[in-house]
């Protein structure tokens, strides 16, 4: 038996002492707040305090903590300077690194309590964040030690509770719930991944019902298309594309219109009084002539009697509120999920947990398109805690009563791969057939005027070939669900679920049930950036047949590993792009031909109708057959590349490598013209206001043109994506490697009617240090079909120490319609800093990412 003391409480356990601590916590204690996302002590989001120490608790054996005093998140006290500061600075963004990097920087502030800005780096440079809340961390971090050291006091920060919703009394649509006390809950149809689909479709409907935002709360709706469909998709629920405010915008207005409609006729039947007489604020119904009023709780039971009595009413009919008359839209920057986040209580699905529950991990085929041959289950059988091995058209499961048993069982698996149908090409032999491939005709995605005409009368050309690897989403939270049968024969999922409709269809098919039987449970979850939205729902799909194939039924929670997510596939494609562009004497830009070699995202799936036109993806040459600049001669061809490398979506699609391209060319263009950058550009976007109006904001912020110190460079890139316009103005600097640094980054964003600025800002840094990573250091690469990294050592994403020291955000005010933040900030950045290195070194970058051979000296 061994004996732990965790958060101060003693306990007694029997486990092995070679378990890591972080399964000891999660899965034998039921301590949650730890987060699993690598296993090799490399992103540090299973944080614990050993002694006081920081300590990542994966590498941390069971039998070296017995008789310390262990710390959690939970253990550290609701208002803790750090957690205070947490709150106030409103860092979290999907949550999930944050119990961890709040541990660090306890740690950090016990041992040093006025850190320089070094020491924070060195101390914070250990706990990733994929969502880039890195600036914020450090914002957090210095107001800590501030308040610790008596020199400033965190402001009470006034938020919605974060526990669960108390039962509804009034349901006036699919939407929204009140509840006796008066908590309005809203139901998400989106998942909440970072982006901040809680927090502003919550301020949708607190903005029509004249709610207080104290009383808002918010949750995952079920899954149900018929009631909860993306507007944008057609007949699915989903979340993608940055359309969760752009699609839900009038609606969810209308479900808080109804409510409040219903809430002022039940006070008015309630009074005997004309509802025209009464009014409503800050969640209060009032007349105003008696004096009388009460909350939402005191009407609730009213107004569903009401509601059943009369029918819903139609939205349409009910007026929605002037844009002048705004209270919370454009103006609350308060996200309801942070304060849940900050202090550990978030639930997402790894810390889903059911009686009974089993773990399972699946041992997939090392090169894509590989099978299962044969395996012996024997040893693994034999690991203490494995109680089954089956196989699924995927591979092999072993199923567990934990995950490191699980783990230590699908180790001890012997597979025999059946690698004859499967991929056998590395990275370069891809990257070549690429580069021949664009040297070819294509099939065109657009075409304006002879572009190979006045190439051939061009006074000046530019010509480029750009290479960009595969990329993996790495969310730090790993995929994996909970699938279990109930007694009335249903498959139940609990997921950080993007997908719902589909995941729903692939779940029964896996199954062998009638979709309308599976029921979806979305949670939060730890980053996406697309990979929880795959059309085969893999890890769903795998959940479903796992369940399905025990032998001894239980509920199971099927967990990928970091090597999994790293070698599993559904990556951003690799690509290649060729350009050509021509000048003529007065320097003007009279020819733009360009080919983008690379594997189509949407042929056999779904999406293939909507997004495949004549043959050509949207999603391939996006960013780039939309070109807005002004060229009288345009090609832009596509040249579809099959691999048995798996593909999907990644934050901004095809934008991740078109802005790069383009930018980068137009910068090269401006030079060869002779011609300032911001200047040539300026000219070219004259029918295009809405791109120059973040050009224009981002170099007036930056102080474009202006002197900066020896060996400071500028850079800058404008780029349209998801209906909303990006610039970025980047500063650069020398490093003491003799690389450079990123000092500093202004943002100009134009995403039509804000509803939420501080979101939008947020996403905005986290996009740009999200695009930032990916250029540095990201890529897949394979090796004779197998991919050559495994976790987060080898697929190196931006650290804290590697952050833009200062990111500076400028949001347009805008009457039109909102559109997407998610992603939009990611295209510019690389192309920005690019430029940026340019003028500093005159070296131009050709392939991403950049990584160590970047140097500014």
């Amino acid at each position: 038996m061994a004996k732990f003391t965790v958060n101060g409480r003693e306990y007694t356990v029997e486990v092995d002492p070679q378990m890591p601590m972080l399964w000891v916590l999660r899965d034998v204690l039921d301590i949650t707040g730890p987060k699993f996302g690598c296993g090799k002590g490399q992103c540090w989001g299973c944080t614990v305090l050993l002694d006081g120490k920081a300590r990542p608790s994966c590498t941390l054996k069971a039998k070296d903590a017995e008789g310390a005093a262990v710390t959690t998140i939970e253990g550290i006290a609701e208002d803790h300077p750090v957690k205070r500061a947490w709150v106030a600075e409103q860092v979290p963004q999907c949550g999930y690194c944050q119990p961890g990097q709040i541990l660090q920087a306890v740690a950090l502030l016990a041992e040093n309590p006025e850190p320089d800005d070094a020491a924070v780096a060195k101390a914070m440079q250990k706990n990733l964040c994929r969502c880039g809340t890195y600036t914020r961390i450090a914002a957090a971090v210095r107001r800590a030690a501030k308040e610790m050291a008596g020199k400033g006091a965190t402001p009470e920060v006034s938020l919605p509770g974060d526990g669960e919703a108390p039962a509804p009394v009034f349901s006036p649509n699919p939407f929204v719930r009140v509840a006796a006390d008066g908590t309005v809950t809203v139901l998400v149809k989106h998942l909440e991944a970072g982006q901040g689909a809680y927090t502003g479709l919550a301020t949708l409907v607190a903005e029509e019902m004249d709610a207080a935002w104290e009383q808002m709360r918010a949750e995952g709706a079920p899954a149900d298309e018929r009631l909860y469909n993306n507007l944008f998709f057609g007949p699915m629920q989903g979340t993608g594309g940055s359309t969760a405010i752009a699609n839900s915008f009038e609606q969810y207005r209308t479900a808080g219109a109804e409510a409040r409609a219903l809430l002022v006729a039940a006070a008015a039947e309630e009074w005997d009084v004309p509802a025209a007489e009464i009014d409503v604020a800050k969640g209060v119904v009032r007349h105003g002539p008696s004096g009388r009023e009460a909350g939402f709780g005191g009407l609730a039971a009213k107004a569903e009697a009401l509601r059943e009595e009369k029918g819903a009413r139609n939205g349409r009919d009910i007026p929605l509120k002037n844009p002048a008359d705004f209270g919370l839209i454009g103006r609350q920057d308060e996200r309801l999920d942070i304060p849940a986040k900050v202090a550990g209580r978030a639930r997402f699905a790894m810390d889903v947990r059911l009686p009974g529950m089993l773990t399972a991990v699946v041992a997939r085929p090392p090169r894509f398109g590989g099978r299962v041959k044969s395996f012996d289950p024997a040893e693994a059988l034999d690991t203490p805690g494995v109680r089954e091995v089956v196989e699924i058209p995927q591979g092999v499961a072993v199923v567990a009563e934990n995950t490191w048993a699980a783990l230590r069982g699908r180790e001890a698996l012997s597979i025999e791969w059946d690698d004859a149908g499967a991929e056998s090409r590395g990275s370069e032999e891809l990257f070549a057939e690429y580069r021949e491939a664009v040297s070819g005709e294509g099939l065109l995605a657009r075409r304006d005027g002879d572009a190979a005409k006045a190439l051939a009368q061009a006074a000046k050309t530019v010509e480029a070939v750009f290479e960009f690897p595969y990329l993996a989403h790495a969310p730090l939270e790993p995929l994996n669900c909970v699938a279990r049968m109930t007694d009335e024969g249903r498959l139940e999922i609990f997921a950080g679920d993007q997908f719902q409709t589909v995941d729903q269809q692939n779940a029964a098919n896996a199954a062998g049930l009638d979709r309308r039987q599976v029921d979806i449970r979305t949670v939060f979850a730890g980053g996406s950036f697309g990979r929880r939205a795959n059309p085969p729902s893999d890890y769903v799909s795998e959940a479903a047949q796992v369940l399905r194939a025990l032998k001894e039924p239980a509920p199971v929670h099927l967990v990928w590993s970091r090597e999994d997510d790293i070698r599993g596939g559904r990556y951003r494609p690799l690509y290649v792009h060729s350009i050509r562009a021509g000048l003529d004497a007065e320097g003007r830009l009279t020819a733009w031909e360009q080919h983008i070699a690379g594997q189509s995202l949407t042929l056999y799936t779904p999406f293939e109708a909507m997004a495949v036109k004549d043959g050509i993806d949207m999603t391939t040459v996006e960013g780039a057959a939309d070109l807005p600049y002004a060229v009288p001669g345009l090609t832009v061809a596509q040249h579809t590349m099959e691999t048995g490398v798996t593909t999907l979506w990644w934050r901004s699609v095809g934008h991740s490598h078109s802005a790069f391209a383009v930018e980068v060319v137009m910068d090269e263009l401006a030079r060869a013209a002779g011609r300032d950058p911001l200047e040539f550009r300026r000219d070219l976007l004259a029918g295009h206001p809405r791109h120059l109006g973040v050009l224009e904001l981002a170099a007036d912020k930056a102080g474009w043109g202006s002197p900066l110190p020896e060996g400071h460079a500028r850079g800058l890139a404008v780029h349209e994506s998801f209906g909303s316009f990006v610039a970025h103005v980047a500063e650069i600097a020398p490093a003491e490697d003799g690389g450079f640094s990123v000092e500093r980054v202004v943002c100009a964003v134009d995403c039509g009617r804000v509803v939420n600025p501080a979101v939008v800002r947020a996403q905005m840094e986290g996009g740009i240090t999200f695009g930032l990573s990916a250029a540095w250091e990201e890529g897949v690469t394979l090796e004779e079909g197998r991919v050559k990294e495994s976790n987060f050592h080898d697929y190196k994403v931006l650290r804290f120490a590697r952050r833009p020291k200062r990111i500076e955000v400028h949001v347009v005010e805008s009457s039109e319609p909102p559109t997407g933040v998610g992603e939009p900030g990611v295209p510019p950045i690389a192309p920005a800093v690019a430029n940026a290195l340019f003028a500093a070194t005159g070296r131009r970058i050709r392939r991403l990412p950049w990584g160590a051979g970047a140097k500014q000296g």
